[in-house]
């Protein structure tokens, strides 16, 4: 397949923005969606990346556009194409870099998704590779017809890989995610800790592959081989195909969408009874509709990836990805050559698809979950534990999540939303250039109990207990604040409170005083002294 076959694929409207005959006659040899800025260490020689130019703004000027496009050359992508839903069109900057370096530049109308794109490129070649002679085949003849057959009975990744490697030997080897999930293994691979397997991603030693599927920078996949020499390249890049398939395969379809239309359901109805009395008939039928049991404990999550463009789907992807890793000892456990294809099949089915959560996006990037839990529940430190190989993925992205209590039953998961966006909250309060998970359960303190309090209610708060000491006209006001910190910082003492600015007591005294004046509080009564001291933490 070449680039300018991507211009006659009926129902996609790709359209040409700039490119050459030679450009556009190039071959295709795979696909890579993409917002890094940097993408080059997930590159392959002649793949087409698809981008929805998230990376870059209107004030950027040529030079992120040219540090972007210069990574794909130097990758050898063989042609962008730029998604048009950000801005609206393909940036003129963008034209100008992909003309001086030399890389064909497509454009992808917004109603067109990345997923039809790659799933139509993967569906042409796959049909081009099954019609070539044998011999142009790296993987025997018998092996390929034996992947074909398994693809079309629905096998699992786990069996794929398995078969797909059996006639090497069956080298270990690993299906991972980009944030070290396994999602699959040979039965001689060992199992791998995710903060190892993603070391391995970005390791100098052995052999990894990204298999090209219409994934996310969060839980796109990789082959990886331990050996460098375990599997020739042509073989790799079939099986990989034969996986990028799969996961086409089994991302969309009537089954995917009716879960996804359950999900969604779910989580509406729980923002409705945020805000109005819970239907408590109408939420316990719409839990059962999503695979979840009925009864036991339940906690609600909320998570967004702040600043590297807002994409609609960011926070799903990034909350899916963070809790399928819950499931990671499941996903990675490997198939043997004598496994049967059912066991594969569930196998494949519990990986991809848990069904003790359900998860759907919200507006501004954010998506929420509902989780099963069970009586050893430790859901906000195994989510802290994942977190920051989530931000290695994509570094421009901070995420932040928000973890609600234990709730009993599904008529109480509106008040558990309530709790978790609260914690989120805090979270990007706390700590709004890391990544952070906070938990309702961690609000033990009057800072971080704040941290959560919109912040259009903290300044109006802060307005109104601080008064006059805000104004930042006059430097004596500036002196009365650092003293009332350093006072009730130092538990009301006089004398530590005189030391520590380098003040003669009756200072103190007398700036107390003038606090006192100007406030209307009584620092001698313990909720005077709380309602400061809540003041200076809402700055």
């Amino acid at each position: 397949m070449h680039v300018d076959h991507l211009l006659t694929i009926e129902g996609l409207g790709i359209t040409l923005v700039w490119g050459d005959e030679h450009l556009m006659s190039r071959e295709i040899a795979g696909v890579t969606a993409t917002d890094l800025e940097d993408p080059t260490r997930f590159l392959e020689p002649g793949e087409i990346v698809l981008s929805g130019l998230v990376w870059w703004r209107p004030d950027d000027g040529r030079a992120r556009a040219d540090r972007f496009v210069a990574a794909l050359r130097a990758g050898g992508a063989v042609a962008l194409l730029a998604g048009e839903e950000t801005h609206g069109a393909v940036p003129g900057e963008l034209v100008d870099a992909c003309r001086a370096h030399r890389v064909a530049l497509l454009s992808v109308p917004a109603r067109t998704s990345f997923r039809a794109v790659t799933e139509a490129v993967y569906l042409r070649q796959w049909g081009d590779l099954s019609r070539r002679p044998a011999p142009h085949h790296a993987l025997p003849e018998n092996v390929r017809g034996q992947l074909s057959r398994l693809l079309e009975l629905g096998a699992g990744p786990a069996e794929l890989l398995e078969s797909a490697f059996a006639h090497l030997g069956t080298p270990a080897c690993h299906l991972l995610t980009s944030s070290g999930r396994t999602v699959a293994r040979t039965s001689s691979a060992p199992a791998l800790p995710a903060p190892e397997a993603a070391r391995r991603l970005h390791g100098a030693s052995g052999t990894t592959l990204c298999v090209q599927a219409d994934a996310t920078a969060y839980d796109a996949w990789h082959l990886h081989l331990g050996e460098a020499d375990a599997a020739p390249p042509r073989v790799l890049h079939e099986i990989a195909e034969v996986l990028a398939q799969h996961r086409h395969r089994h991302g969309g379809g009537d089954v995917a969408r009716e879960r996804a239309r359950a999900h969604d359901a779910l989580i509406a109805l729980i923002a409705l009874a945020d805000t109005a009395a819970p239907d408590a008939d109408a939420l316990a039928e719409a839990v059962r509709s999503c695979g979840l049991p009925g009864e036991g404990a339940y906690r609600v999550v909320v998570a967004a990836p702040e600043g590297g463009g807002r994409h609609p789907d960011a926070g799903r992807d990034l909350l899916a990805e963070a809790l399928r890793h819950l499931r990671a000892a499941a996903a990675s456990a490997p198939v043997s050559a004598s496994a049967t294809h059912a066991a594969s099949t569930a196998t494949s089915v519990s990986a991809a698809n848990p069904a003790y959560f359900a998860l759907a996006p919200r507006p501004g990037g954010e998506a929420v979950a509902v989780v099963h839990t069970g009586a050893d529940d430790e859901l906000p430190e195994r989510l802290r534990e994942v977190w920051p190989l989530l931000h290695a993925c994509r570094p421009d992205a901070v995420p932040h999540a928000g973890v609600s209590a234990r709730v009993k039953g599904p008529a109480e998961l509106g008040r558990a939303l309530v709790q978790a966006r609260y914690a989120l909250a805090g979270a990007r309060n706390t700590a709004p250039g890391a990544a952070r998970v906070t938990a309702v359960d961690d609000l033990s303190t009057l800072e971080a109990l704040l941290a959560g309090v919109p912040d259009d209610v903290r300044a109006a708060y802060r307005s109104s207990t601080l008064g006059p000491l805000l104004k930042e006209s006059k430097a004596s006001y500036g002196m009365l604040l650092e003293t009332l910190e350093v006072f009730l910082g130092n538990n009301g003492s006089w004398a530590r409170t005189a030391k520590a600015l380098h003040l003669h007591v009756n200072t103190v005294h007398y700036r107390i005083q003038r606090v006192e004046a100007l406030t209307g509080r009584d620092l001698s009564r313990l909720d005077h002294k709380l309602d400061l001291r809540a003041a200076l933490l809402c700055r």
